[in-house]
């Protein structure tokens, strides 16, 4: 069983007619914020029915719930209760209270949750609707084996992603970083967290290899407040537990985590910001102070500076940042590489992000390089992938386990070898010949043509013998044409 897409398509369509005058940046926390209340509502229902089966009396009591991981939630906030109210046209004040009362019953969801539903550029009777539509069970075991909730939420990200670029890292990437730095166990971070997509993928790949939750400890930091509340959300859906500070901060002027050193870091920066908090005397500037213009290279020291001696990290950055001759980054990237520090390149096709064409490239930056701390793995898989829709481009399954499969054989020492036009492991001493520049496609060289096994003269004779074909029809064509001109005097 799963969540069939025209269903979602059918509630999204709805909930796209109640966006109104919210802008789109809050606008989805409206939505997410009714499916996180459905899912909580959802999972205490079911053992409640449990409860009240066995008799005891311990319905109402928040303790036998708490201690199987699942939110109390009063009467008051109840799905059962708040469908019931879906006409009145109170239905907003309902839910805004609803979320107060969680989290006084909650003390992990104090200040997360949206309590926004009274506003008067919510249109009441649509909210009524959008509530009546929300008839899938969410948080039922069932649901939560099946990841019933995952597959919505991962949907709404995806459509909201669909008309902010930035707010949502397509999970093709996601998968794929995960994937390259293989977070089985440890202190995963993310310096600027955004919904937390980083963080569910872990997980997913700590349950993939036959891991538990207690296995990676989720530290993050998120600018936004409202993004801020969304990740809260996002891991407790999960089951996961994240340190993510008290609020929301500013990752270069606030460090929430100033002595974290992490074994995983996963990241995707927001590109090219041109205003941030530089402190000229920070710790964190090893490798030479970044540009004030462009936080490209602050967040690539930041991010080195919070790995353990043996971590490693994944992250997204513009194309531009592999070959920037701006003196401050090129001193940086020179440092990096000659420490180094800079294990893997890697080029993405083009359109991967919604509705942002730019290109882009992961950096993998790591600490435990013993056996090739003095080569770069570089791929090119500008190539890969096909285009899902007219503007949006996704990576098959394939094609990512290709691209980690190539780097995990390099970086263990097994069956690697360069592949003209896809990957080459280059020197330190190469590196330096192209002055520090990073682009894969300077290292691997362009794809080999396939041998089609015929000799050349042959070819030649075969093709040079089409082409006279086509003349002859080419001219065959002109004069009919000339003879119909001229039959209606227009001849020339």
């Amino acid at each position: 069983m799963g969540v069939s897409l025209e269903f979602e398509n059918k509630l999204w369509e709805m909930a796209d007619k109640l966006r109104g005058n919210i802008e789109s940046s809050e606008y989805k926390h409206v939505i997410l914020g009714l499916i996180f209340l459905k899912y909580i509502s959802d999972a205490f229902e079911e053992k409640h029915a449990e409860l009240v089966a066995d008799g005891d009396g311990f319905e109402e009591d928040r303790d036998a719930y708490t201690e199987k991981s699942i939110f109390f939630v009063p009467p008051s906030a109840r799905w059962e209760f708040i469908k019931k109210s879906a006409k009145l046209i109170t239905i907003g004040q309902i839910i805004d209270d609803s979320m107060i009362a969680i989290e006084r019953e909650n003390a992990s969801l104090k200040g997360v949750l949206p309590k926004n539903y009274a506003r008067p550029e919510i249109d009441k009777t649509k909210l009524g609707e959008l509530i009546d539509l929300f008839s899938f069970n969410l948080g039922s075991k069932e649901s939560r084996a099946q990841d019933v909730l995952g597959r919505v939420y991962e949907y709404f990200l995806g459509q909201f992603g669909s008309s902010e670029g930035e707010f949502y890292t397509p999970p093709s990437i996601v998968k794929l970083l995960v994937s390259m730095i293989e977070p089985y166990k440890g202190r995963v971070y993310d310096p600027c967290c955004g919904s937390g997509g980083m963080f569910v993928q872990s997980g997913k790949f700590v349950e993939e290899h036959k891991g538990g939750n207690d296995d990676i400890h989720i530290f993050g930091q998120e600018y936004t407040a409202t993004t801020w509340r969304l990740c809260k959300m996002n891991l407790a859906i999960r089951g996961l537990d994240g340190n993510l500070g008290d609020r929301d901060a500013d990752t270069f002027g606030n460090d929430l985590h100033k002595n974290l050193r992490a074994d995983y870091i996963l990241a995707n920066p927001p590109f090219n910001v041109s205003d941030y908090t530089l402190l000229q005397d920070d710790v964190r500037w090893k490798y030479g102070i970044p540009p004030q213009n462009n936080a490209n290279y602050a967040w690539i020291e930041h991010m080195i500076s919070k790995l353990s001696p043996r971590g490693i990290a994944g992250f997204v950055l513009s194309n531009g940042s592999m070959s920037t001759t701006t003196k401050a980054e090129a001193e940086i990237r020179k440092n990096i590489i000659e420490e180094g520090l800079v294990d893997c390149i890697v080029t993405m096709p083009g359109n991967l992000f919604y509705n942002v064409a730019i290109p882009v490239c992961l950096w993998f930056i790591s600490k435990k390089r013993e056996n090739r701390k003095d080569k770069i793995l570089f791929i090119d898989a500008r190539k890969m992938g096909t285009m899902a829709t007219r503007k949006h481009r996704e990576l098959s399954d394939e094609e990512i386990k290709q691209i980690y499969g190539t780097y995990h054989n390099w970086r263990d020492d097994k069956e690697y070898e360069d592949v003209q036009g896809f990957c080459k492991a280059a020197s330190s001493e190469e590196v330096r010949g192209h002055e520090y520049i990073i682009n894969p496609g300077r290292y691997v060289g362009i794809e080999e043509a396939e041998d089609d096994g015929e000799p050349f003269d042959e070819k030649m004779t075969r093709l040079t013998g089409d082409l006279e074909e086509m003349f002859a029809k080419s001219h065959h064509l002109e004069e009919k044409i000339r003879l119909k001109l001229g039959g209606i005097g227009y001849g020339f």
